[in-house]
């Protein structure tokens, strides 16, 4: 580093709050959208706290969440930034890849026909 070479004098900033991007709605709207066709989910909750942007789905508006899928940007190198959670608190499925993620939820749409 040479004399010439400016310096950033402003410390780094953290965001103020982890959001879901578009394409990551859209994929995650585009399962809502089939599910709630098929009568399984009525109802859709977004917040977007400093650590976590969490998506709830309701099977009915007065209820508690029966799936969350969060986005943790803070665990992308260490244990995946996407999870699907459970209505009990465990996590059904974790990794780097939203699509992959959520496969586990569409798997609830494959019934059988008689």
């Amino acid at each position: 580093m040479n004399q010439n070479t400016p310096i950033s004098l402003i410390p780094f900033k953290p965001p103020e709050q982890v959001a879901f991007h578009r394409k990551e709605l859209a994929i995650i709207l585009s399962l809502y959208g089939r599910m709630v066709a098929a009568g399984e989910w009525r109802d859709y909750g977004i917040s977007m706290l400093r650590d976590v942007a969490v998506f709830s789905i309701f099977r009915r508006a007065a209820e508690q969440p029966i799936y969350r899928i969060e986005k943790r940007p803070t665990l992308s190198v260490k244990q995946q930034q996407y999870a699907v959670i459970g209505m009990d608190g465990r996590i059904l499925k974790r990794g780097a890849d939203l699509k992959q993620v959520l496969r586990v939820l569409e798997k609830k749409l494959i019934r059988a026909i008689e």
